[in-house]
């Protein structure tokens, strides 16, 4: 995650998108046991639109924003929530124990960690009793716009110039989410939801992958030739796969939310 240069502006371009799933994940959180002054830990905030939307649920809590990327952080503190702090740090090695929690909201981060299973008993055990972890990571790695990208960066053409940017990330089932949660003492409560998005536009699914899934090739491909080579290749896929219809293209959009609250 840390190796990924991202794009703020590119991320944005579908913030609402984005954020839908955390509005329904968050709308499942129980209500925290510190009452009007929470303490809440916004783990991989990206631009900070995600603390915006903790902000407008609690708004007397104290929120942390904390990130891997410069440039996303950058943006969340020139232009998001206001009454947040902002920490520059791997997900994967931030403890969350001394801030004592009342809320952990991870959006639409962990996939990007790998062995991000381990972590969720350790962030478990961080929460004050009746503090609630509340995640949700993309389940859509079998989808084209996962394989067809996979399998483009593994062939003989780039799989030498992309090296490990060729390797799938993903995440697990939930049932696996399910057992973790509940083996680290909390009441869990895990589902899925597919979004069917509209996109519009040429190219809609190329310009969606530019600012999530495409950026670890987009990172490595540091000459621009390569680049429109590649995204030029990966977007004739993407057509065939998700052709577009007469009020745009239909992408659907699998998500997973876990919320986990310590017994």
């Amino acid at each position: 995650m840390t190796s990924v240069r991202w794009d703020p502006a590119q991320y944005l371009r579908y913030a609402d998108e984005r954020t839908r799933p955390l509005h329904d994940l968050l709308s499942r959180v129980p209500a925290l046991p510190c009452g009007p002054g929470p303490v809440v830990l916004d783990i991989g905030c990206g631009p900070g639109n995600s603390t915006a939307v903790l902000r407008g649920r609690w708004p007397g809590a104290r929120i942390t924003g904390i990130d891997s990327s410069p440039e996303m952080l950058a943006i969340a503190r020139a232009e998001g929530e206001p009454n947040a702090d902002y920490l520059l740090a791997d997900a994967a090695g931030y403890d969350p124990a001394p801030a004592a929690p009342d809320l952990i909201v991870s959006n639409s981060t962990l996939h990007w960690l790998p062995g991000h299973r381990e972590l969720l008993p350790r962030w478990a055990a961080a929460l004050r009793p009746g503090a609630s972890l509340a995640f949700q990571v993309p389940g859509n790695f079998d989808a084209p716009s996962h394989t067809l990208l996979a399998g483009l960066a593994r062939s003989a053409r780039w799989a030498g110039a992309l090296g490990p940017a060729g390797e799938r990330v993903g995440v697990h089932s939930p049932a696996e989410y399910l057992e973790t949660l509940a083996a680290a003492d909390c009441t869990v409560d895990v589902w899925e939801t597919t979004y069917s998005t509209l996109l519009p536009g040429p190219d809609p699914v190329l310009d969606w992958t530019k600012g999530t899934a495409l950026r670890p090739v987009l990172t490595r491909l540091t000459d621009p030739a390569d680049r429109e080579r590649f995204t030029a290749e990966y977007a004739a896929l993407l057509r065939e796969a998700y052709p577009s219809g007469p009020y745009g293209t239909v992408f659907p959009f699998r998500r997973i939310f876990a919320v986990a609250t310590r017994r």
